[in-house]
């Protein structure tokens, strides 16, 4: 088991790699510079297995240990930005007005980098690592359409293994729980169909934005009123749209918004009532409604055996005293909860120190965090494949 000081050496060539996609964030599929560069850094460790195009621009690249016959393992590392301007004035900043890596996956990308070129040139363990470079994690479904496309049957992978970077968690410490460990997500729409008027004669008209007001505060008491609350469930309407002038009632309003809950349960429940509440709302108004929900991430679990693996390994690394392994589980989600459905493993959170929060304009990665990174997944694979 290495300490973190084994790593140091390797961040500064990490740095320049995280740069460098920090400054040409690519979106969702279209990751064909980001991909570009990771499979040339990959061949350059003398990686010779290594396969792209999975789910448009994701890789797998297969690195064997010289410890003889294994099992292989799955470590994987989201590539994806978001389409928001940056404000962090760092001078790495985005070159690409309306894009940045505002939640930490060109880090994760230079992690696994990292601990690729670490892994090929030591190759002390059995088996084999399969590295996973996952396009559209932001988009929810880049994790799922690698699964689809059969990598874990392709790679013969057995376990696997995700890292993610957490604001607010000093660097340096680690965090992880087993079991429940992020939310299913969910996303709807609501078209109300009103009728329109002057603003001077409402009751000529049946006003829609009225009636998107009484739905989102009815959408509430789903919550408050209807759910147990030791169960964990969030309704969030987070769009509201309507109208075109001060004078002119409109014809519809349009809302939208997420589910977030862990139990399957509580998913199905949201789905049925928030179409219920919003189709009797408009109804006793005399309006209609469209109803659109789409479901997306599942809930992310992790498995014990590889939430052991991943303490250890994190501990070696850092120590016991800064492995955190009762971490509550956030209502976030996560698509590499369908590759923990596909295959067990787990998911361990690294701290990046008191950065903004992820999704936020201001936010980076921070470099200090990298050797951690890579020392984790180091000695995940020493410890999952020791020879």
């Amino acid at each position: 088991m290495h300490s973190v000081e084994t790593f140091r050496d390797l961040q500064s060539e990490a740095n320049e790699w995280r740069r460098y996609l920090h400054q040409n964030p690519e979106l969702g599929y279209q990751l064909h510079n980001t991909a570009r560069f990771v499979t040339e850094k990959l061949a350059s460790f003398g990686i010779n297995h290594i396969e792209t195009g999975i789910a448009e621009t994701g890789i797998v690249a297969l690195i064997q240990g010289e410890g003889g016959d294994g099992p292989t393992i799955g470590l994987r590392a989201d590539m994806d930005a978001l389409p928001m301007d940056e404000a962090s004035n760092k001078p790495w900043s985005s070159k690409i007005p309306g894009k940045m890596h505002g939640c930490g996956h060109d880090g994760h990308t230079a992690m696994l980098l990292g601990a690729a070129k670490y892994l090929a040139s030591t190759r002390n363990f059995k088996g084999t690592v399969a590295l996973i470079f996952q396009p559209a994690e932001e988009d929810g479904q880049g994790g799922q359409r690698m699964v689809q496309e059969g990598i874990m049957d392709r790679f013969g992978i057995s376990q696997v293994f995700g890292m993610h970077n957490k604001p607010g968690m000093e660097v340096g410490k680690f965090g992880i729980c087993n079991g429940q460990a992020g939310a299913s997500v969910d996303e709807f729409d609501i078209v109300v169909k009103g009728r329109g008027s002057h603003a001077a004669y409402p009751h000529r008209s049946i006003d829609p934005v009225v009636i998107a007001a009484q739905i989102v505060v009815l959408l509430q008491s789903l919550v408050s009123r209807s759910t147990d609350p030791l169960e964990s469930l969030v309704i969030s309407v987070t769009k509201l749209n309507a109208g075109t002038a001060y004078n002119i009632i409109p014809e519809h309003a349009e809302m939208a918004g997420t589910v977030r809950a862990f139990a399957p349960g509580l998913r199905d429940f949201a789905e049925r009532q928030i179409e219920a509440c919003a189709e009797g709302i408009a109804r006793a108004f005399g309006a209609e409604i469209e109803f659109r929900h789409r479901r997306l991430e599942p809930p992310m679990f992790n498995h014990a055996e590889g939430t052991n693996l991943a303490i250890t390994a994190a501990r070696g690394l850092v120590g016991p005293a800064f492995v955190d392994d009762k971490v509550k589980p956030g209502m976030g989600a996560e698509d590499f909860a369908y590759m923990l459905e596909a295959r067990p493993g787990a998911y361990i959170l690294v701290g990046n120190g008191p950065t903004a929060s992820v999704h936020h304009p201001a936010y980076d990665f921070n470099d200090e965090v990298l050797p951690y990174g890579i020392g984790y997944w180091v000695n995940l694979v020493e410890t999952t494949l020791a020879v």
